[in-house]
């Protein structure tokens, strides 16, 4: 019996064809669901898609940046372009070409107002410079006597020292063989004084021609400079009045490997042995194998080579001197009643402490800088850094001096220790100064006063050392 109700469920019991009208309803459902399903898939691609497009844009240039890293450290041939483009500028040339023949004053601020570090008088007063005369009876030191191999001869008349004895002190026949009582004795001054100043003997070396000989012994004011090893290049004198280039000589000191060098760069020396403004000097059978002791030669013992010269200004080769020189001996001599005008050192006070830089910067051996210092702790030099009121610390790369016995001497004594103990003349300076008592009318001139006297190139390269 059936009821009047109709029930949406089918039994098992059910007939088939009542199923079977519910199943083809059912697969008829199931399909169109499925292809419901495949759009809305589609449609989440494309929305996922337009959000991360630009993720997918930088896959491909994050998987080439990847490759490019991994060759890093990798030796490539370069390329034909590399090969054939001009080479990149050299930063220290750009520097030296930037600082090259440059005359605008340095300055510096003093009580709030800003003033010239080198004070000059104007270009119409150096025109004709009132050069004060001698006085010699001023000086405790009026006369000076340089030993040769007649007045000390070495060991029983024989001049050669032994190769080993010559190695352990760098005395030779060039600078006679000081004794630590000689040493002692050269310190006292006295009216007259005696004392090794190089040029020892006529074998010693340092030769120069008898021409050039003539030119120096001419010379009442000089400046000077060297280069021996093919270290540096030569920088022509800038800033100068006409009264400087008709009373100055400038003497440029080579050796025949800076001869060589210069050459093969095509800086000749011309017919009358100068180039530009500087009077080139041959300098053959150098003393020393060390470079840095020959240069010490010129620089200490410029009275030695200009004989007749009253004043003269050292420049180291690594700068251009850009004042006029009448204007600079006024400046930093007549004006101030100095003898003697040096720059200060800019970073250090004391010995000791220069000292330990040296040490340091491999300037020289602990070895050879703890003989010098135990030498001077032991002469009772004091840790003072000042001297008179000022640093007793030298840069030196600068030297005016009035050509004095009392000058004289107290160049000799430095040249003396710096052969005895290091090259490196900063740490002598103060010594002999020290010792020196009677040298007081010094001027140490600061750091900003040498950096308007000269443009600073620094050095071009390394000087070669003698092979003999």
């Amino acid at each position: 019996m059936y009821s009047n109700g109709i029930s949406i469920s089918v039994s098992d019991d059910e007939p088939d064809d009542l199923a079977g009208k519910i199943n083809v309803r059912a697969r008829r459902k199931r399909k169109k669901l499925g292809f419901r399903g495949k759009n809305e898939l589609v449609h989440r691609f494309l929305r996922q898609l337009v959000k991360w497009w630009p993720v997918l844009l930088f896959l491909p240039a994050a998987g080439l940046l990847l490759f490019e890293a991994s060759r890093i450290g990798r030796k490539t041939k370069p390329l034909i372009s590399e090969l054939v483009s001009p080479m990149k500028p050299d930063p220290i040339l750009e520097k030296t070409e930037g600082n090259l023949n440059r005359l605008d004053p340095t300055t510096r601020v003093v009580g709030g107002v800003r003033e010239r570090c080198l004070k000059l008088l104007p270009p119409e007063e150096l025109q004709h410079p009132d050069i004060p005369m001698d006085k010699d009876s001023t000086y405790p030191i009026n006369k000076m006597q340089y030993i040769s191999e007649r007045d000390t001869p070495y060991v029983e008349g024989n001049f050669a020292l032994s190769q080993q004895h010559m190695e352990a002190t760098r005395f030779n026949l060039f600078t006679g063989n000081q004794t630590l009582e000689q040493r002692e004795q050269s310190f006292k001054a006295n009216e007259s004084a005696m004392v090794h100043c190089g040029f020892y003997s006529k074998n010693g070396g340092f030769k120069v021609s008898d021409e050039d000989k003539n030119y120096m012994e001419a010379c009442k004011v000089v400046v000077s400079t060297c280069a021996f090893g093919g270290g540096d290049d030569l920088y022509q004198p800038i800033g100068m009045s006409e009264a400087s280039l008709q009373k100055v000589c400038y003497v440029a000191f080579w050796d025949e490997i800076t001869l060589a060098a210069q050459e093969a760069e095509g800086r000749k020396i011309g017919e009358n042995h100068f180039i530009g403004k500087w009077r080139i000097v041959i300098v053959r059978d150098l003393p020393f194998r060390d470079q840095r002791l020959n240069g010490k030669i010129p620089k200490m013992l410029g009275h030695r080579l200009f004989p007749h010269a009253r004043y003269s200004i050292w420049v180291d080769s690594k700068s251009q001197f850009r004042r006029d020189p009448l204007g600079v001996l006024e400046a930093l001599l007549w004006r101030s009643n100095s003898v003697l005008a040096i720059s200060e050192h800019g970073a250090r006070s004391s010995v000791y402490d220069e000292a330990k830089a040296v040490v340091k910067k491999n300037k020289a051996t602990p070895e050879e800088v703890e003989v010098q210092l135990t030498q001077y702790h032991q002469d009772g030099l004091p840790e003072d850094k000042r001297f008179n009121g000022k640093k007793a610390l030298a840069e030196a790369s600068i030297i005016v001096r009035h050509h004095t016995p009392l000058t004289n001497l107290f160049m000799c004594l430095w040249f003396n220790e710096v052969v005895r103990f290091t090259s490196r003349d900063q740490l002598s300076f103060p010594y002999v100064l020290w010792r020196l008592k009677v040298l007081k009318n010094i001027n140490m001139f600061p750091v900003c006063t040498r950096k308007d006297l000269v443009n600073s190139m620094g050095h071009i390269r390394k000087a070669k050392p003698l092979t003999n």
